[in-house]
């Protein structure tokens, strides 16, 4: 059965997810939804309401996540090469999320430099236990991705009992209603695009 997780991206900055290089993309953070998730299924980022970011209401980014990984198979997946961070390149490439790896199997996890590093680029192990705490990676082909420019969610994209499909809050909700999610995907098909749309809201805000 199909199902939608639906949480705020309270940090859009092209990490988690990432969206680029024609796959959308989440290796890190999110442990609830990279663990259940399954084929099939949508993730659906609503904007932050934070005073800071004023963008709650609207879409981040929608995926249907069409395959699961295991953080050594992205690692040593060529298709995903181009996500492992250049911290000193562009800002696309400075924000990969191709960050864990191991020497052989069983081994310690090891960071890459990235956006969970520590300033020197040397490991911060709070985040390499969280983030590896759930070995696995959703990923997506199927995806939409607005960045800090997305559309208002509809005021119809209501669960039976009520809850709005866009989440306000901290958490996650995940909905199985078959009407929504009816709902949710014309709804989405009907804007017709795909792929990334605009630059991640922290992006837009260094031009400021």
């Amino acid at each position: 059965m199909t199902r939608i997780h639906s949480y705020v991206v309270r940090y859009d900055s092209g990490f988690a997810p990432n969206p680029f290089y024609s796959y959308c993309t989440l290796a890190t953070c999110k442990p609830g939804i990279r663990k259940s998730a399954n084929v099939g299924d949508w993730v659906v980022g609503s904007g932050s309401n934070d005073r800071s970011v004023r963008r709650g209401g609207r879409l981040v980014y929608a995926m249907r996540v069409t395959e699961t990984m295991t953080f050594d198979e992205y690692g040593q997946d060529l298709r995903f090469e181009s996500k492992k961070p250049y911290r000193n390149g562009s800002r696309k490439q400075s924000c990969g999320d191709n960050i864990y790896f191991r020497a052989v199997d069983g081994a310690s996890w090891q960071q890459r430099d990235s956006f969970h590093s520590r300033p020197d680029g040397s490991p911060n192990h709070g985040h390499v236990a969280r983030d590896t705490g759930v070995n696995r990676v959703l990923i997506s082909n199927d995806f939409v991705y607005f960045g800090g420019e997305g559309p208002e969610f509809p005021d119809k994209l209501c669960d039976q009992e009520g809850r709005p499909l866009c989440k306000n809050g901290i958490g996650l909700t995940t909905f199985d209603d078959a009407q929504l999610i009816s709902n949710f995907e014309y709804w989405i098909r009907s804007l017709a695009l795909s792929g990334y749309q605009g630059a991640p809201f922290e992006w837009l805000t260094l031009r400021r």
